[in-house]
């Protein structure tokens, strides 16, 4: 099943759709925002993506603190720690006028009905709905009103939640449904991504599915393509020494490029089930062994282990007829360096 999203084809025959997610590592500087957009086009991506929402939006002051050693924001009030992550919405605009300039696709995800609005106003080709909104049935609803393209992530989500939002989905108008497999810990490990999960999910909801990637590096996504990822999301930032709230697990442009160039590479290399020698390798038969002669042979000899010798390259007898050459006799004089053909054979 194919799904445009601009003037892109995601699915299909058609390579990986790469999307850089800004989120917070703007560190709230609109000129930083915009030398990401820059960087993500330069690296080749398909698509720059946003996240819409303020603080009073998404939670309410003084209901919770992460107090989890292993987090990346432990300690922080999640209030405060939205406010410092939020891209403010009079930035939206530019950023998309931005991208345009750059052929890149813009997009967001919203986080509420009121963000769903204002994103329409900015005629937005798509929505991203993440993990921990998949089962915002009232929200997956709006977003569903507007018949445009969604992709859903699905971390810390039973199969059930899954089902239910694609369901609510499609009851509600839309039926171009994208899904990422995600494991939403930042930053994720390899061992905890499953990517075999991937072609599961897209059999089970026949649709598209690729990879919100919160692991190191890029060696997961180009894993995540071989199985089938037909999307990969990376979070982006333009050095993660610089700080923010998701630099720790972001790649920088150097990387994104990469992603972009492998990616590709990885996809185009599933190819199809084929087996024989194809017609690149052709040429190269000739490196493979044959039977030569090794010592000069009189005609009437017997061919035996001494005079003749298993080498590159293959102009001669295959080796598997070794046994049924020897103890044959030469049926003409034959040169020590020469290929043994059937014809020599008496």
């Amino acid at each position: 099943m194919e799904i445009q999203i601009g003037n892109k084809k995601i699915g299909g025959n058609n390579r990986p759709f790469i999307i850089a997610e800004m989120s917070g590592n703007h560190n709230q500087s609109i000129e930083r925002a915009m030398e990401i957009v820059d960087a993500a086009a330069d690296a080749g991506a398909d698509a720059i993506k946003l996240q819409t929402y303020t603080p009073d939006t998404i939670t309410m002051k003084g209901v919770y603190e992460i107090n989890d050693k292993d987090s990346l924001w432990n300690g922080k009030e999640l209030y405060d720690l939205y406010g410092q992550a939020q891209t403010p919405w009079e930035w939206h605009k530019p950023i998309f006028e931005r991208a345009k300039e750059r052929n890149i696709i813009a997009f967001s995800s919203p986080f509420d009905e009121s963000a769903v609005d204002f994103l329409e106003n900015l005629n937005v080709p798509a929505y991203k709905i993440a993990s921990f909104e998949n089962t915002h049935h009232p929200l997956l609803k709006k977003v569903a009103s507007t018949g445009k393209p969604v992709i859903i992530s699905t971390g810390a989500s039973k199969i059930s939640d899954i089902d239910d939002a694609v369901r609510v989905l499609k009851e509600n108008g839309c039926d171009k449904i994208i899904l990422l497999k995600c494991t939403s810990t930042y930053p994720a490990t390899p061992e905890n991504t499953n990517i075999l999960t991937i072609p599961h999910m897209s059999q089970l909801f026949e649709c598209p599915v690729g990879i919100s990637d919160h692991t190191m590096g890029i060696g997961v996504s180009i894993a995540a393509v071989a199985v089938g990822a037909s999307v990969i999301e990376k979070h982006f930032t333009l050095l993660r020494a610089d700080g923010g709230v998701d630099s720790a697990f972001s790649i920088e442009p150097d990387e994104l490029k990469q992603l972009v160039i492998e990616t590709e590479r990885a996809f185009l290399s599933l190819g199809k089930i084929s087996y024989g020698v194809t017609e690149v390798e052709k040429n190269n038969l000739s490196f493979k062994r044959s039977i030569y002669v090794s010592k000069d042979i009189l005609e009437g000899e017997m061919f035996t282990n001494h005079n003749l010798k298993i080498i590159r390259p293959g102009f001669g007898i295959e080796p598997k007829f070794l046994d049924i050459v020897i103890n044959t006799k030469a049926k003409k004089i034959l040169k020590a360096g020469q290929p043994l053909t059937w014809i020599d054979l008496l």
